[in-house]
C-alpha cells in the first residue's frame, strides 16, 4: 500500500533515537540531541525567571510581564484549584516543573528541532519519580508514617467487608502504579503527537511530489429509466437535452456547460 501511494514512513528508531555527538560510546554519559534539548529547556526555564526578577519594577518590563504571567497561571490554575492556599509554598517548585515541561514539549513544533524531549521515557520517568517521592515524604512528615498509611489505604466510608480488597487496590495504585502512570501520561501523549506530526509531514510531502496519488472521477447520479439523454459537442460548445423533464434538462445544461 505504501508503494502504491508513493509513501515511505521512516522507522520508529529514526524518529526517537539520535546519534551521540559527545562522549560517544559511553553507556551512561553519552550526549545526544535529547540531552542537549534537556539542558536548553532547563536554561530557558531559568532565564524566564531570572530576566523577570532581576530588576522588578512597578511598571513591569517585557521579561517581568512574562515571568509574572507564568507565576500567576501556575498559582491560579494549578495550586489554588488543587491544593488551595496551603500549597502556595510549593510555587517555586511547581513553577520550575511547569516551565521545564513546557520547553521540553514546545521543541516539537519548532522547525529544525521537531523533537519533544518528553517523547523519550527518561525525562517523564525522572520527573514522576521526583514528584512521587516528594508526595509521600510530605505526607509522612505531616501525618506520621502510620497516619499516612491509614489515610492512604483506608478511604472513609468503605464497608468493613471490602476493606481488605480496597486496601490492596489503594496500596498498588498509590505506591506502585502512580509513578508509572504519571510518567506514561506525559510520555504517551507527546510520543503520539510526535508520530502524528511525522505522519502529516510524510503525507504533505507525498501530496506535493510529482507522483500522482489518486485520480478522483466524479460520478453523475443515474437518471430515471424512462429518461433519455442526448449530448452533442462541437469545438465551441456542448449541448444537452432531455426528452422528459425540463428540470433535468436544466441540470444537464449546467453539467455539460
Amino acid at each position: 500500500m505504501n508503494a502504491l501511494l508513493a509513501l515511505e514512513f521512516p522507522p520508529v528508531s529514526h524518529l526517537l533515537e539520535w546519534p551521540d555527538f559527545a562522549l560517544k560510546g559511553n553507556e551512561y554519559f553519552a550526549f545526544n540531541k535529547i540531552a542537549l534539548l534537556s539542558v536548553l529547556a532547563a536554561l530557558f526555564s531559568i532565564a524566564v525567571i531570572w530576566f523577570g526578577a532581576r530588576k522588578a519594577q512597578l511598571v513591569p518590563t517585557r521579561g517581568q510581564t512574562l515571568a509574572e504571567s507564568v507565576v500567576e497561571f501556575v498559582r491560579e490554575n494549578v495550586v489554588m484549584q488543587t491544593m488551595g492556599a496551603a500549597g502556595l509554598g510549593w510555587m517555586p517548585f511547581l513553577t520550575s516543573v511547569f516551565l521545564f515541561i513546557f520547553f521540553c514539549n514546545i521543541f516539537e513544533i519548532i522547525p529544525g528541532i521537531q523533537m519533544p524531549v518528553t517523547a523519550r521515557m527518561a525525562i517523564p520517568a525522572a520527573l514522576a519519580l521526583l514528584v512521587w517521592v516528594l508526595y509521600n515524604a510530605v505526607g509522612i512528615k505531616k501525618q506520621g508514617f502510620f497516619g499516612y498509611l491509614k489515610s492512604s489505604l483506608l478511604p472513609p466510608g468503605v464497608p468493613k467487608a471490602l476493606l481488605p480488597l480496597v486496601m490492596l487496590i489503594e496500596f498498588v495504585s498509590t505506591f506502585l502504579i502512580r509513578p508509572f502512570s504519571l510518567a506514561v501520561r506525559l510520555f504517551a501523549n507527546m510520543l503520539a503527537g510526535h508520530l502524528l506530526l511525522v505522519t502529516f509531514a510524510v503525507l504533505t510531502a507525498a501530496v506535493w511530489s510529482a507522483t500522482p496519488l489518486a485520480l478522483i472521477v466524479p460520478v453523475m447520479p443515474s437518471a430515471p429509466s424512462n429518461t433519455r439523454w442526448y449530448c452533442g459537442s462541437s469545438r465551441s460548445s456542448l449541448t444537452c437535452s432531455s426528452s422528459r423533464s425540463p428540470q433535468l434538462a436544466k441540470m444537464s445544461a449546467r453539467i455539460c456547460g
